[in-house]
């Protein structure tokens, strides 16, 4: 239900909607010289940085090193835009330390993987 929630469009929207918050409040600030606008500006920004952080904290914990030993594991996959796909939502979900840590024979992570093929393969919005 709440997929639109992990997608990339999401957070930019997020990150547009704060930058237009941050803008006008500068604004304001400008013309009146009020203390509740700078108040505002570091509410905004502190709520911005606590909503996104999670989003970018599994980028930044994959080196480009760690992203080609994890997607050689699914070179032998067929098709490879699938398997691209799949490597993102992974790169996405987990951070490297967690994936290392993480039982790939797991119920869950199995469960995890089939769901994610299925949304790669769907082409219901092309």
């Amino acid at each position: 239900m709440f997929d639109f929630l992990s997608s990339d469009w999401f957070n930019i929207t997020l990150e547009i909607i704060f930058l237009i918050l941050i803008a006008y409040d500068i604004k304001k600030y400008r013309e009146t010289k009020k203390r509740e606008y700078l108040t505002n500006i570091a509410l905004t920004f502190g709520f911005a940085v606590w909503t996104l952080y999670p989003y970018y904290n599994s980028y930044i914990g994959w080196d480009d090193g760690q992203k080609l030993k994890m997607s050689s594991t699914c070179q032998y996959d067929s098709n490879q835009t699938v398997c691209a796909c799949i490597d993102e939502v992974i790169f996405k979900e987990y951070s490297f330390e967690t994936f290392e840590s993480l039982d790939k024979n797991g119920s869950d992570f199995i469960k995890f993987i089939k769901e994610t093929k299925e949304d790669c393969v769907d082409d219901s919005w092309f």
